[in-house]
């Protein structure tokens, strides 16, 4: 846990504009690290603030998910070469990587000269834009940061970026000296030791076991495994206010993901955990809030994949006035969501069963 820093929420397309705004403040150096990009307006806007900083002499560098990036489309990439910007892209489709095609780097971040960085959940298409306003646009939530945590997050950055060039980020430009900023306390959640437990999972799954009043998550792709489904049960047992709002399946922009989360909606509902449905748009933040006092909030899903396979970064921040922005953001959708009742859930069809159970083979891959 790092003190001494500065943090600011932006939500829904809004953050574009806070965000190009800084982008163009850089003056050594530029990261921008992303799951998914493609062809669009905002794609644009992106590529030519990140090639207007390169044609200025700023060093930029760029990640982008080879899977999740592949209809950033061949213009943009020339676009971004020609202007000088170092871009590569992780984990091809090669035979190189056969072996790691499954491990996607799912995270988005952005770090401006060392000092300052920007975390959520807020990928480059064009839905993006807007707020949140019909099923063309979608919601989400990002974090601004100043203080020290900013060098965790350009670790993150560097751990990508020399196993895909070779190239090792060290000295001033990426790593200068950071002085405190505020008073809020941050952890970064992202590495993923061999034969353990990635650091996402074991930050999550150890919120949930010490929370004494609460938890609120908002996940756009909610499929605990087994053992969280105990957890949320034990934490219910406590006295905890368990409630989970995501998507619906006519809100998601993969209903078979939501079909997968809902085979073990009867046990989550059965242990007291309280589960809401969004159906006008795709809800893409991923946020857990504990006891009014602490956050997650990152690019982690809240399923095997996230958990277990991803590259992921997920900041827990202790600071009450963040936790209770996110709880707002959790009231403002939840008034327009459906609460699912056990006993009318139990009579849900043989069809939608059989979507269910179909899907969840599939889980760890969706």
């Amino acid at each position: 846990m790092m003190p001494g820093n500065a943090v600011a929420l932006h939500r829904n397309g809004a953050f574009y504009d806070v965000l190009l705004e800084r982008m163009a403040t850089a003056r050594r150096t530029l990261h921008f690290e992303t799951f998914l990009w493609e062809e669009g307006s905002l794609g644009q806007r992106v590529a030519d603030a990140l090639c207007e900083r390169a044609r200025a002499g700023v060093k930029v560098r760029v990640v982008l998910d080879a899977t999740g990036s592949r209809k950033i489309g061949k213009a943009v990439r020339e676009q971004l070469k020609a202007a000088g910007c170092h871009l590569v892209f992780f984990h091809k489709r090669s035979w190189r990587n056969l072996g790691v095609l499954n491990d996607r780097d799912h995270r988005k971040m952005v770090v401006i000269d060392g000092q300052e960085a920007f975390v959520g959940g807020h990928c480059i298409t064009d839905e993006w834009l807007g707020d949140a306003e019909d099923g063309e646009h979608f919601a989400d939530l990002s974090v601004q940061l100043h203080g020290p945590i900013v060098h965790s997050v350009q670790s993150a950055f560097a751990e990508n970026w020399c196993a895909e060039t070779g190239e090792l980020l060290v000295g001033d430009d990426v790593f200068p000296p950071l002085r405190s900023t505020g008073d809020v306390t941050i952890h970064a959640a992202f590495v993923k030791p061999e034969r353990s437990a990635p650091a996402v999972k074991v930050l999550h799954h150890t919120a949930i076991c010490l929370a004494r009043k609460r938890i609120w998550i908002q996940n756009p792709y909610f499929i605990p495994e087994p053992e969280a489904i105990d957890a949320f049960g034990a934490a219910v047992k406590r006295g905890v206010d368990v409630r989970v709002l995501m998507p619906s399946t006519s809100g998601s922009d993969n209903p078979l993901v939501q079909h997968a989360g809902h085979r073990n909606f009867e046990k989550l509902l059965v242990c007291g955990v309280r589960l809401f449905e969004y159906p006008h748009t795709l809800l893409h933040q991923k946020v857990m809030t504990v006891d009014g006092v602490w956050s997650a909030i990152g690019s982690s899903n809240f399923d095997d994949r996230s958990f277990d396979t991803n590259d992921e970064i997920t900041l827990g921040v202790l600071d009450a006035r963040l936790a209770d922005e996110l709880d707002a953001n959790f009231e403002h959708y939840v008034a327009r969501a459906e609460e699912i009742q056990l006993a009318v859930w139990r009579q849900r069809g043989a069809w939608h069963k059989l979507k269910d159970n179909v899907a969840y083979l599939g889980n760890e891959l969706l």
